[in-house]
């Protein structure tokens, strides 16, 4: 027999209801929004508004002059046969439909240090070409801008660079800050960005950001607590992004140069550190960049078949060690990583598309087995899967297909229907499968 009566289970229902609502405010899950798999740098004074389609051009040349076909690209990224027969012609496609995801116009590292005249007019000119590049068409479907940290010698730059850009643009981007590290530096930005919205336009919280773990100090305080959920709440639901900067992160822990890697292991608790963070928070996070350049020794129309040799030898050997860095990524969660050259997606693509066809077989299956049973509970080979499962699954699919690395046919293998997987929501689909 019950004991509690009525009014005291209707109280803890209430809390309960009230303690799930408050959970569920903080960690909505994961965003099943387009994510891009990369994002592509260049420094600003560079930047026009054909920037992309001839970084795509690069990297098509990169393809056809060092992996002409799927055996050397197997070769080149350690692929099976097999696997890499399916990946040869979807990274063909994928660099001629969309080379570049998404680009970063930077004024910091890949710009440097200038005067201020100097600065000022390559802000309003990228403003200008990007507005060019929307009007044409000619702009990847994801891009934004790195401005200089806000320390105390650039942040009052940094934030000069922003108001020319979005000024002359007078649209709002995405934003990325660099070597962010305390609470007081993420507060001042959104104050600024909330006073740049209301001088030039703008929705509220429309400029969004997306921060740069760059230093030890931005995992731990002083004190000894966790920074990135203090930052999170600071960016004031602006925060879309997280990406981690190995090498500034591992110089933070005066690692040499020689031992700065993206797959040291402080990088892991790094990574592992953001993942605590930002699981079921719908932030993205993205990994750093591979510093070893695809880039042939030997140049000009009469080689030796030596140094053809060499050449070859040499991008492959570049392109191996992005592959494994881009697995170990993915492999800890991290969709996206930055590339510093257009010969590197060669290697994005190949990998990324093979981690998706390798694991196309058991998440077909564990998809097809839930959206069978609508989200309920199912065991599906030795993987049992609960509801919150599904939306992972679905984002697997999500994500695979956005990028280019599998195909309708292969999610409607799953039981789905485009439109279902367009809902890009499972509660929707086993809604809808239910009848309400």
């Amino acid at each position: 027999m019950i004991t509690l009566d009525s009014q005291t289970m209707r109280t803890l229902q209430e809390r309960l209801t009230s303690a799930q609502s408050s959970f569920a405010s903080r960690f909505p899950g994961e965003s099943s929004a387009r994510q891009p798999v990369h994002v592509l740098y260049g420094g600003a004074h560079l930047f026009k508004a054909e920037t992309a389609g001839k970084l795509g051009e690069l990297a098509r040349q990169a393809l056809a002059t060092y992996a002409p076909d799927s055996l050397s690209l197997g070769d080149a990224l350690d692929l099976e046969l097999e696997l890499s027969a399916r990946v040869y012609p979807r990274v063909l496609a994928k660099l001629e439909r969309e080379p570049v995801e998404d680009l970063r116009i930077d004024f910091e590292d890949g710009y440097g240090h200038r005067s201020d005249e100097e600065e000022d007019g390559h802000a309003i000119e990228a403003a200008r070409q990007v507005a060019r590049g929307l009007s044409e068409n000619r702009l990847p479907a994801f891009y934004g801008i790195r401005i200089k940290p806000l320390s105390a010698e650039l942040g009052a730059r940094a934030i000069r660079t922003l108001d020319l850009f979005l000024t002359e643009l007078k649209r709002p981007v995405l934003i990325t800050l660099p070597k962010v590290v305390s609470v007081a530096q993420v507060e001042l930005f959104v104050s600024v960005l909330t006073e740049l919205e209301k001088k030039l336009g703008f929705p509220p919280r429309s400029l969004r950001v997306e921060f740069m773990v760059e230093a030890a100090q931005g995992l731990i305080d002083g004190e000894g607590r966790h920074v990135l959920p203090l930052l999170h709440a600071a960016a004031d639901g602006r925060l879309q992004a997280a990406h981690f900067g190995a090498y500034d992160y591992t110089a933070s822990l005066d690692i040499t140069a020689s031992h700065q890697a993206m797959r040291h292991p402080s990088c892991d608790l790094a990574r592992s550190e953001m993942k605590w963070a930002f699981a079921g928070t719908g932030v993205f996070l993205s990994d750093g960049a591979t510093t070893r350049m695809p880039i042939a020794p030997h140049r000009g129309a009469k080689l030796t078949e030596g140094q053809l040799a060499e050449n070859r030898r040499v991008v492959h050997a570049a392109w191996l060690t992005s592959a494994e860095d881009i697995r170990h990524s993915l492999a800890s969660g991290f969709y996206q990583g930055w590339d510093l050259h257009p010969a590197q997606l060669v290697a994005r693509y190949g990998t990324v598309f093979a981690f998706f066809l390798e694991s196309l077989a058991p998440a077909t299956e564990r998809l097809a087995h839930f959206v069978k049973r609508l989200g309920q509970a199912t065991l599906s080979g030795t993987m049992f899967d609960d509801a919150a499962t599904g939306q992972g699954l679905l984002n697997f699919f999500l994500r695979g297909v956005a990028c280019g690395a599998l195909t309708e046919a292969e999610v409607a293998a799953t039981g789905l229907t485009p439109a279902e997987l367009q809902s890009r929501s499972f509660s929707t689909i086993a809604r809808n499968r239910r009848g309400g």
